[in-house]
């Protein structure tokens, strides 16, 4: 480009468009300027607009050395955000954070913050909110809700006894409690091993 002075020295524009560092640098500012991003999915963002990859990584290890770009904080915040939010265990916040690319040990970290009570408690909130709008049978409520929470992430002892328990605080409007094979059977669930820790 030449300036009206007669030199050919370029733009800054063009100079970021020649510089891979820069170009990777503003796709990567562009990403984390719409939401937060782990490491994996900026370099899949990096490999999409076909940044060399030397220059993808030199690019995000300064991103994690200024701390722009931090996996570890990213997993704990996702986690407190997502089981607070949608009410999911802590298996499907794992499965969540790995899919992001997450580290394991940084996604155990991460759902080790969530207790196996606060788990249980968020799960029979859900419960409760959920019951107050059924208005179907009791034994068809009470596996709507076990589903419910299963396809939240909740394994079967978990599920079974905070759908028990809210059952047990005698919900308004509800009508007859469930009947007793499914009474029985949530009882049994409870010392179920459901695999959600």
């Amino acid at each position: 480009m030449v300036s009206v002075g007669g030199s050919s020295k370029p733009s800054s524009a063009a100079e970021a468009e020649a510089d891979p560092y820069e170009q990777a640098r503003a796709i990567v500012l562009r990403q984390l300027t719409s939401a937060p991003r782990t490491r994996a999915q900026l370099a899949a963002a990096l490999a999409r607009r076909n940044v060399p990859d030397d220059v993808a990584s030199a690019v995000l290890d300064r991103f994690e050395e200024v701390e722009l770009v931090d996996d570890e904080d990213f997993a704990r915040t996702w986690v407190r955000s997502r089981h607070s939010g949608r009410g999911l265990a802590r298996r499907a916040l794992a499965h969540e954070l790995r899919q992001r690319g997450v580290a394991d040990d940084h996604v155990r970290d991460a759902v080790d913050e969530v207790s196996s009570e606060q788990e249980l408690e968020t799960a029979r909130e859900l419960v409760r909110r959920r019951l107050r709008t059924m208005h179907d049978d009791p034994d068809r409520a009470v596996r709507r809700l076990v589903g419910m929470l299963a396809r939240k992430g909740y394994g079967w002892g978990t599920a079974s006894r905070a759908v028990r328990d809210v059952l047990a605080e005698g919900v308004a409007g509800f009508g007859e409690p469930p009947g007793a094979d499914l009474v029985a059977a949530l009882e049994e669930g409870e010392d179920a091993d459901d695999g959600s820790g």
